[in-house]
């Protein structure tokens, strides 16, 4: 069962892919985007193209549990994502992902500048091996 990871920010979407039986997660790629909308209809093509059949998204919740923005904003996609594609995306706390991914990639010797443009990706797969792991 190929699965699809991904780790909303603001500006960018991290994603990451499974192998075919859902055991291997890995980046795939960033976009990048300046309306959800947009950023739904990309997804969808992804969802189409690679014949993914599970969708994982990070639920970003604040380090005391509470729930801020970011959690509002990723509703908002979750939200808009599933009406478009009839799928049911799956929710999995990301706290600290992004810390875990910079802490590979400094630990890998990526310099700065390529950190920067794979970290949303790193992060997606972080997400989606959490995913596979739990559901394992």
């Amino acid at each position: 069962m190929k699965c699809l990871g991904m780790d909303l920010g603001t500006k960018t979407l991290g994603l990451a892919t499974s192998d075919k039986l859902g055991i291997i997660a890995s980046p795939y790629k960033t976009i990048r985007y300046e309306q959800l909308d947009d950023l739904v209809e990309e997804v969808v093509s992804i969802i189409e193209e690679l014949h993914i059949e599970v969708l994982v998204l990070g639920y970003p919740k604040n380090m005391n549990n509470s729930l801020g923005f970011a959690v509002e904003r990723t509703m908002n996609f979750k939200e808009k994502l599933e009406s478009r594609i009839h799928m049911t995306v799956e929710l999995v706390d990301e706290r600290l992902s992004t810390v875990e991914a910079e802490h590979i990639l400094i630990g890998s010797d990526v310099s700065r500048s390529g950190r920067k443009k794979v970290i949303d990706s790193v992060a997606a797969s972080i997400i989606l091996d959490t995913y596979l792991k739990k559901r394992g």
